[in-house]
């Protein structure tokens, strides 16, 4: 495992002068390295011995190609910031006067700030996509290096030594070019099964290689393929496998049956982490804190809890993320069937570009209605579709499917879903393993054509044929949709009067970027019905996980809260206040 037992980050600088007192004070516990001159210096848990400094979300060495999952290469007249294409470890930077620092924790970087500021652009894109792309990062001065790139910065002058406000960023080099259609298809399902079940197996080989047989390890189970094929694994390679399930207490919401349906099948025990509103809203601050930046997926605190509960027994956690965007998992299908009328109705359709972004299902297309009018004003030249353009590149991938599933490993996976599932674990002390994110298997995806992906309703055609190879059929053939958390449910009990202490109209309209009522409009039905039945679950909780990082990680002193909402009332009363207000306004 290493010579630390659990993760932790670095944090360092690069430039001409000595800032390691600086660096001490930031991270007084950590050992330092540094240049003959003093200028350059990395701090970190560990005792470091070599000027590229790594951190890897699983906690070992990695036999691939590239340093490690974050990386920094230092020298006296180059620094050079890495990440690997998948997104498990991020990278931040900022320069401040003559140097630049770096860390793998944007809250490590945060007190070289004087008055940190929030960006416009950077909202904007939470709120469309539930995350802040790279290279931004919420904070103006605060950059990210992005997935599968390495950035280098270079002295211009290297004989009179200029100052480092004179370096520049000399390169940034893509490190995705083995995620491209291939030019030849594997087209025989026998042949395509044979090779995945090879792939899938050197996979978890080398993520349980320096792991102890008599050491448990944990596996987080919703019971869908994908979980339940690494469980598998797990057990076939002999390991202590402990399964983790979440109990939302809510019947309808529980994939609690499917999980013990696997681990009675391979005679494990299933920890059961309460997930309930209580425990959820109580967990609000604590995820937003861990996750250093904000996320909006609803999915994040109960997954904290969950981790948290983990880490009471185990140092290492495997999950089984990226399944969906490696082998094209049920999202894909609103855009393939885009892309089918789009082909026979040509005319007044969406570009491919705004079609995508709908697909995140969040606030796209709402702006002048969640906005304040000095946030729309900051924003009205903000073009979206930037942060999609590599991704969804047809030269690429020229069919759709494989464009599909290269923009959802580049934008849902690495800026989303592992970015997040390393912090939440790192928080607990626990290290990520993610037998999916495998350069080797991605790569081969890519051989794959739609025909081995999806076949009429059924996705991940040729991963379930695989994996009959090791589970039943009642548990690869069932249908699976996500996770899915009881947020409306609880929105309407245990979290009402949350909702308007943490979103009270005095403490929006303080901040001027949302409209002061929006919680309201949208769980009244202001902003529509879609809003408040299908997309209201992640989007209220958008804005709840946008306010607590606000408090836990910039430590903003909440305004005095104001009574001009309904949710200091029952529940049950604000929604006759609402069925009143929407009959008045029929009237009219």
């Amino acid at each position: 495992m290493g010579a630390i037992d659990k993760p932790s980050h670095f944090i360092g600088y690069w430039g001409l002068d000595d800032r390691t007192k600086t660096l001490s004070r930031l991270a007084p516990d950590y050992c330092i390295r540094q240049g003959k001159l003093s200028e350059w210096a990395i701090a970190s848990a560990s005792v470091l011995t070599a000027d590229t400094v790594t951190l890897n979300a699983c906690g070992r060495f990695q036999p691939t190609d590239l340093p490690g999952d974050a990386w920094v290469a230092v020298e006296a007249k180059q620094l050079r910031l890495g990440r690997d294409p998948f997104g498990r470890v991020p990278l931040y930077w900022m320069q401040l006067g003559e140097t630049i620092w770096f860390s793998t924790q944007m809250q490590l970087l945060l007190p070289l700030i004087a008055s940190p500021q929030i960006s416009p652009i950077a909202l904007h894109s939470y709120a469309c996509f539930s995350y802040v792309p790279t290279p931004l990062t919420p904070i103006e001065q605060i950059a990210s290096v992005a997935a599968g790139s390495e950035m280098m910065w270079q002295l211009s002058n290297v004989n009179d030594l200029p100052k480092v406000g004179a370096a520049k960023l000399s390169s940034r080099e893509s490190l995705q070019s083995a995620w491209q259609e291939a030019p030849q298809l594997l087209r025989r399902e026998d042949e395509a099964i044979a090779q995945l079940q090879g792939l899938l197996q050197q996979a978890i080989d080398r993520q349980v290689a320096d792991l102890p047989i008599d050491e448990p390890v944990g596996v987080l189970l919703s019971g869908g393929i994908d979980s339940s094929l690494v469980t598998a694994l797990l057990v076939k390679a002999g390991l202590q496998v402990r399964a983790y399930a979440l109990d939302f207490g809510v019947e309808a919401y529980s994939e609690l049956p499917y999980a013990q349906q696997v681990a009675d099948f391979f005679g494990i025990p299933l920890i059961r982490v309460a997930a309930t509103g209580d425990a959820v809203l109580r967990a609000i601050g604590p995820t937003a804190k861990a996750l250093d930046l904000p996320y909006g997926d609803g999915t994040t605190a109960a997954l904290f809890l969950l981790k948290k509960a983990a880490a009471q027994e185990v140092r290492v956690v495997f999950n089984g993320e990226n399944g969906d965007q490696l082998f094209a998992g049920w999202t894909n299908k609103p855009l393939i069937a885009h892309g089918v009328y789009s082909a026979e109705h040509p005319a007044g359709r969406e570009t491919f570009e705004q079609q995508y972004l709908r697909t995140f299902q969040r606030f796209y297309g709402y702006e002048k209605q969640i906005f304040s009018p000095e946030m729309l004003d900051r924003i009205q030249s903000h073009d979206l579709s930037v942060y999609l353009q590599d991704a969804i590149d047809p030269e690429t991938c020229p069919s759709l499917l494989a464009r599909l599933r290269r923009a959802s490993l580049m934008l849902k996976g690495a800026q989303n879903i592992q970015p997040r599932a390393t912090a939440l674990g790192f928080a607990c002390g626990l290290w990520v393993r993610s037998p999916f994110c495998d350069p080797d298997l991605t790569a081969w995806t890519f051989q794959l054509p739609g025909e081995l992906l999806l076949q009429g309703a059924c996705e991940k055609y040729i991963l379930k044929k695989a994996s009959e190879r090791w589970l039943p059929p009642e548990i690869v053939w069932r249908e699976k949709r996500g996770m899915g958390v009881p947020l409306k449910v609880w929105y309407y009990r245990e979290f009402w009067a949350a909702i308007g202490d943490r979103l009270n109209p005095n403490l929006l309209r303080s901040q001027n970027c949302w409209q002061p009522y929006l919680p309201d409009s949208m769980l009244s039905g202001q902003l529509g019905v879609a809003m408040r039945d299908r997309y209201i679950g992640n989007n209220l909780w958008l804005l709840l996980m946008w306010q607590a990082w606000r408090t836990e990680v910039l430590c903003e002193i909440p305004v005095k809260r104001s009574l001009d909402h309904v949710f200091w009332l029952p529940p049950a009363i604000g929604q006759r206040i609402w069925k009143y207000r929407r009959r008045l306004t029929v009237d009219c």
